[in-house]
């Protein structure tokens, strides 16, 4: 199961120079609007220190963590909605992601321009929300075209179509995001082939020179739902350095961990997902659904023939299974649970599926 994240914003804010130091790659990261034109995508490991310790107790050979995919996707100007810059190019790339992380400038750089003459980061968000809105209302009018005639001809989904696009105009013509409307279960039913860049979840990053001396960042808040302070360039260079080093030079700096883990962590957090664990002598292994996830969906997680023949789950909690000392012992206390197909699957479990093929 892949899920993408969408690094996004105007240029030369530090979208390149941080998914370098994400995906510790070496995309171009130049002083000039559009140094990336393809959209660079980046496989990530998902922190989890709960992988080592259940490896470390049942002996695993290997240990594989859940990834997440950071796309790099090129820098957005004013006008893109209309064709500007790489204008349809930008907004074909971020349709294909699951949730958008919005790299927002903080950093003054006099040798760095910024391409509307001087920092102003609510100008940025605002540029960059009307590009999307702006977009999202061009859509949604096409659709209202044809969707308006299939309505005309009674077809009981057209016609849940047509309100919901109705819906989502009036929001975007007053300014507003597509995900600020209200949608009835049947209207959401019938209208999930309508995707809307403002309906992505969203995560905000603020890009800002971390002060060495004081050992803090100028600003101690962003004032947006899921965002994260970092300083790029730095976290660029903690990338280039050893696992011990890293962690000794955070240590230095007085961070409690660095702000690449941060973003990994609330990416994977905003698009709503947990993850479950298989653990075992040949690897301890972590794997990703989405919260709410029933027993057989996650099953099928590792293989769809696990999910058609699922019979049940022996389920425990990472920290039980640790604190028992092994399976063996887990079942002789009554910590190994046995779950049906209703089961719903926590964050941390440790799941052994029984399945028929």
């Amino acid at each position: 199961m892949s899920f993408q994240i969408g690094i996004v914003g105007l240029p030369n804010v530090g979208k390149s120079t941080l998914f370098n130091a994400i995906t510790k790659s070496k995309v171009e990261a130049a002083n000039y609007p559009f140094a990336t034109i393809d959209p660079n995508v980046g496989v990530v490991p998902v922190p989890d220190e709960r992988l080592a310790k259940l490896a470390a107790q049942e002996k695993s050979e290997k240990i594989v963590p859940t990834t997440i995919e950071f796309v790099d996707i090129a820098g957005l100007v004013k006008g893109a909605s209309q064709g500007e810059g790489l204008g349809n190019q930008f907004l074909s790339h971020i349709r294909e992601v699951d949730a958008i992380l919005e790299v927002v400038r903080f950093f003054e750089n006099k040798d760095i321009i910024h391409v509307q003459g001087n920092v102003d980061p609510q100008r940025d968000v605002e540029t960059i929300g009307i590009e999307l809105q702006l977009a999202d209302l061009q859509n949604v009018e096409n659709r209202l075209q044809s969707v308006s005639r299939q309505a005309k001809s009674g077809e009981r989904e057209a016609i849940i179509k047509k309100q919901v696009l109705e819906k989502y105009k009036t929001a975007l013509e007053k300014g507003q995001m597509a995900n600020t409307v209200q949608l009835t279960d049947e209207e959401k039913e019938h209208s999930k082939d309508i995707q809307l860049l403002t309906t992505k979840p969203m995560l905000f990053v603020a890009n800002q020179s971390f002060n060495l001396d004081k050992k803090q960042f100028p600003i101690s808040n962003f004032q947006f739902p899921n965002s994260i302070i970092i300083d790029a360039q730095l976290e660029s260079e903690l990338a280039e350095l050893s696992d011990d080093e890293r962690a000794e030079y955070l240590k230095e700096l007085g961070l409690s961990e660095s702000g690449l883990d941060k973003i990994i962590k609330a990416a994977y957090q905003t698009l709503g997902l947990i993850t479950f664990i298989t653990a075992g002598p040949k690897e301890s292994k972590a794997w990703t659904c989405k919260a709410g996830t029933k027993a057989p969906g996650a099953a099928g997680v590792i293989h769809t023939d696990f999910e058609k023949g699922f019979i049940r789950a022996e389920v425990i909690q990472w920290d039980k299974l640790l604190e028992a000392g092994g399976y063996s012992q887990a079942r002789d206390k009554g910590w190994l649970r046995v779950e049906g197909k209703e089961y719903v699957v926590q964050d941390g479990d440790v799941v052994h599926f029984r399945f028929n093929i």
